[in-house]
């Protein structure tokens, strides 16, 4: 049976700021982009929450909420020199590691022989650590493998432990809503409900060959989630999958022409931070579009050339979806990695 510790910090940018300027801890701070130039939130901490703030929502709406709420602009270089410091202290406990972003990661313990194998007691030292080192406070899951772990640090947040013991798998999973497993998002947890299933249990009811004819091979990923089976590996490599630039308008783009427009300063902008990589090559390129009314769609195609004609015909297929102002537009590339030989990647060949 495997130990994986998933760690969450505590709204991690807000929670820096605050450790930076310990009189900002008591008021409703947020992390984000200017209201008066179409910003959003990126995170807040606890006393602008309980006024209904969130993450990824319009800096602008959030003022109305709060309108004492006091927004800092970003300041990723110092996020990111605390993540890497985190991530010094999970190295003491294990190389096991699976970074998610900036401020949570996975941590395979099955074989450290810290605290005599017990992951409860290696979760507890990680959480102090990081308390008396940067001060920061983070939450912990621990349970026998990933999509659990993820669970479980949510469960007592903030600051807070949680840990899933192999005898409690079914039992803790059965009432879980589906919306609550790794994969279901809103399209698929509408479909499921839709069918009478609300619950990991319900799931349960249904054989793996209707849930396999329902939902393709994911339908075997539900029917292994809905009973705590997770096999999945951490994945402990560094290298990138894609990479993307995007930018939010100050005012909406109001037709598809207007969108094409803004393609080529786009796409000078992607050419420039991809010649600034080695070791990938290009894969398929995608588009990014989100609306007036903050709908959003993505669309890739295999086939597709990276070019201004490529992401051109990518963007008409994903702005016909809505037809509607947009608000955001971003474009990218999917990126394979080339090993240890790698060549310096480029966009065009000439």
């Amino acid at each position: 049976m495997r130990k994986i510790i998933h760690i969450d910090a505590d709204c991690f940018f807000a929670a820096v700021e605050m450790r930076e300027n310990p009189r900002l801890s008591r008021r409703p701070i947020a992390v984000g982009g200017a209201p008066d130039k179409r910003g959003v939130i990126a995170t807040c901490n606890y006393p602008a929450r309980a006024f209904g703030v969130r993450s990824a929502m319009a800096s602008a709406y959030a003022k109305k909420l709060c309108p004492q709420l006091l927004i800092i602009r970003p300041r990723f270089e110092l996020y990111r020199e605390v993540s890497q410091q985190m991530r010094q202290i999970f190295r003491h406990y294990s190389e096991q590691i699976e970074p998610l972003s900036l401020d949570e990661a996975y941590l395979d313990v099955s074989d450290s022989a810290h605290f005599s194998g017990s992951a409860t007691r290696i979760a507890v030292d990680i959480r102090r650590q990081i308390q008396s080192q940067l001060g920061l406070s983070v939450s912990a899951g621990v349970a026998p493998n990933k999509l659990l772990a993820k669970i479980a640090s949510d469960w007592r947040k903030p600051d807070g432990l949680f840990v899933i013991r192999p005898e409690q798998v079914l039992d803790f999973v059965a009432p879980l809503a589906v919306s609550r497993l790794y994969g279901v998002g809103k399209v698929t947890a509408g479909r499921l409900e839709r069918l009478g299933i609300h619950t990991a249990l319900d799931l349960r009811q249904r054989d793996l060959l209707e849930l396999t004819r329902l939902f393709g091979r994911f339908g075997e990923q539900l029917w292994q989630f809905a009973r705590g089976i997770d096999e999945r590996p951490l994945e402990t490599s560094s290298k990138r999958q894609s990479l993307s630039v995007e930018t939010t308008f100050v005012r909406d783009l109001p037709d598809i022409e207007a969108c094409l427009a803004e393609l080529p300063k786009l796409l000078a902008e992607l050419k420039q931070r991809l010649q600034k990589l080695n070791g990938y090559r290009v894969g398929k390129p995608f588009v990014k579009v989100k609306f007036c009314d903050f709908s959003q769609t993505t669309l890739e195609q295999t086939g597709a050339q990276p070019d201004l004609a490529g992401f051109a015909a990518l963007l008409r297929k994903a702005h016909a979806r809505a037809g509607k102002p947009v608000r955001l537009l971003g474009i990218g590339v999917r990126l394979m990695d080339l090993g240890a030989e790698g060549e310096q990647l480029l966009l065009f060949r000439t």
